[in-house]
């Protein structure tokens, strides 16, 4: 009897360890298969990126964005020159006019005044007096 008994434990633990081996294989199919689902999504994913740059390539052509940028680089160019006008900003003949008006006056002799030769009175900071202030009484709350 105990023999019969041994065998069947033997038997048991071994269709144990197969149903375990069993387990183990479809978690990984199902790993597996989950795995192949989000390929697939992503594949999905590219080809309707894909096919919407072609529409998108169809409605845009190159010339069309080489000449949205160049009228916009004359938009940008024409609103400083505006800006310019408005804000009454100098032009570089307006610049060159000062540089002769500071040249000149910067050669020209120019009569300061003296310099007086007695030192400066000293002054002494006058210290106020500190107010005593009354400390608070602590009052107990009731």
């Amino acid at each position: 009897k105990a023999m019969l008994l041994l065998k069947k434990k033997r038997y048991q633990e071994q269709l144990l360890d197969k149903t375990e081996s069993q387990i183990s294989n479809l978690e990984r199919m199902v790993q597996d298969i989950e795995f192949t689902q989000i390929e697939m999504k992503v594949i999905e994913g590219l080809k309707i990126g894909n096919e919407c740059l072609n529409k998108m390539h169809q409605v845009m052509s190159i010339e069309e964005v080489e000449r949205i940028i160049g009228e916009t680089q004359d938009a940008v160019e024409y609103q400083r020159q505006i800006d310019e006008l408005l804000a009454g900003s100098l032009t570089e003949e307006d610049e060159d006019a000062i540089l002769e008006e500071l040249n000149a006056i910067t050669q020209e002799q120019l009569e300061l005044p003296e310099v007086p030769l007695e030192p400066l009175p000293e002054k002494i900071p006058e210290v106020s007096p500190i107010k005593n202030r009354p400390k608070p009484e602590l009052v107990a709350a009731s």
